[in-house]
């Protein structure tokens, strides 16, 4: 059920929103040198690795940097990246990866390898299921690029601190799931988006 749900919503948005896609496609032309498509791979259901999609909001020559970012204020950030990333809209791309099976809309959001080997037995856990373009952990730190940007030391704060708290609420969704509560959890993301 889930995965026709994914399906039908992924192809369907892909649909609706290609006048979008190519209009963002455009800007972040115009606005930086490089692909406006950001490849990543990160981590999958089984602990398989797969490609990740975005729209870049990074320079390319900033890309390569860290992967912690440490708030929008970043430099290494563009200017339509600012804009992108302030109401998730480089996150479009994924409706590819939930169409290909990849992802689906809600689930553990994927983390790069370096992230998962860090992970204890029992958060190996989260990686049972599809990771997803939204969950309860996306929507309680959504802001967590200015939280980190306030750390003296971002990557330490996120793996001993902000992970662990991550890995606490997906653990929790895949416990006890549902079809409502991945609807609910669809419409507190969308009311973040514009309302936070």
């Amino acid at each position: 059920m889930k995965r026709f749900f994914d399906i039908i919503f992924s192809l369907g948005g892909i649909v609706i929103l290609s006048p979008f896609f190519i209009l963002i496609w455009f800007l972040i032309k115009m606005d930086s040198e490089g692909s406006p498509i950001f490849k990543q791979t990160r981590v999958g259901k089984h602990n398989k690795d797969f490609t990740l999609f975005k729209f870049r909001t990074m320079y390319v020559s900033g890309s390569s940097g860290t992967a912690i970012t440490l708030s929008n204020r970043d430099p290494r950030i563009t200017r339509i990246g600012f804009i992108l990333r302030k109401y998730k809209l480089d996150e479009l791309p994924q409706l590819f990866n939930v169409f290909f099976g990849d992802m689906s809309f809600v689930g553990p959001r994927p983390e790069l390898r370096s992230f998962v080997s860090k992970y204890n037995e029992e958060q190996l856990k989260v990686l049972n299921v599809k990771p997803g373009i939204t969950d309860y952990a996306s929507i309680k730190y959504f802001n967590e690029s200015e939280i980190l940007g306030r750390s003296q030391n971002p990557e330490y704060d996120y793996i001993h601190q902000i992970m662990p708290e991550k890995l606490k609420l997906n653990l929790e969704y895949i416990s006890n799931n549902s079809t409502y509560k991945d609807l609910k959890i669809i419409l507190l993301t969308i009311k973040k988006i514009f309302f936070h």
